[in-house]
């Protein structure tokens, strides 16, 4: 694996911006690699065995994304929408994997490492960087069993939605009683259909105004 300064210069350009969240992801992801024997986590001997689960949707994983090459498009990045600054790391051939967890402390020790910083985006920035893994981390072994429809390859499952005929890969369906349904049509929508007809003609709005 890279030197930790490549490894954030190679993140801070990926993602646009130098922060504390790229120094954690970045940090989380070495660390991950090491403790489940992952040596080069890119290297083509490595990138079908290396699994993370990330549990935030913030700029630390951008990093561990850059660190470890993991993709969702590859099926080796996992997102579980926690809020928490937290990955897990899963080695797919040994079974071993380990969850780690950005510490909440971590950001009131940061100023005692980087007591020469000018202000506190530098203090925490360059407190990070100094800072010892068992202080920024909160670091558990853990046992993940992923689903076969999780596995990187070809779809084990393809489903058609009974109500709008959409496909379903992956064991994403649910089932209604007897029926089977894409989550949108099974009421999970994250959207609300747009009625193009009321959108377009001011008559068609009982509220409107001549």
């Amino acid at each position: 694996m890279q030197s930790f300064a490549n490894l954030l210069a190679e993140s801070v350009q990926r993602h646009g911006h130098l922060c504390a969240g790229q120094i954690i992801g970045v940090r989380m992801a070495m660390l991950g690699c090491r403790l489940v024997d992952i040596t080069d986590p890119k290297a083509p001997s490595f990138r079908k065995k290396l699994m993370v689960f990330v549990e935030i949707d913030r700029c630390a994983t951008d990093a561990i994304e850059s660190v470890t090459g993991c993709r969702l498009g590859r099926r080796t990045l996992k997102f579980k929408d926690f809020g928490i600054n937290a990955a897990t790391f899963l080695n797919l051939e040994t079974g071993t994997a380990y969850r780690i967890v950005s510490t909440e402390s971590s950001r009131d020790l940061a100023a005692n490492f980087a007591p020469d910083a000018s202000d506190a985006r530098t203090r925490q920035i360059e407190g990070y960087k100094r800072m010892p893994d068992e202080l920024l981390f909160n670091v558990q072994q853990v046992r993940v069993r992923p689903d076969p429809c999780q596995m990187p390859g070809p779809p084990r499952r393809r489903v058609v939605c009974e109500q709008c005929g959409q496909m379903v890969r992956d064991g994403r369906e649910v089932r209604r009683g007897e029926v089977l349904l894409c989550r949108h049509c099974a009421g999970e929508s994250y959207f609300d259909p747009v009625d193009e007809r009321q959108d377009s003609d001011p008559q068609a709005d009982p509220g409107a105004t001549s």
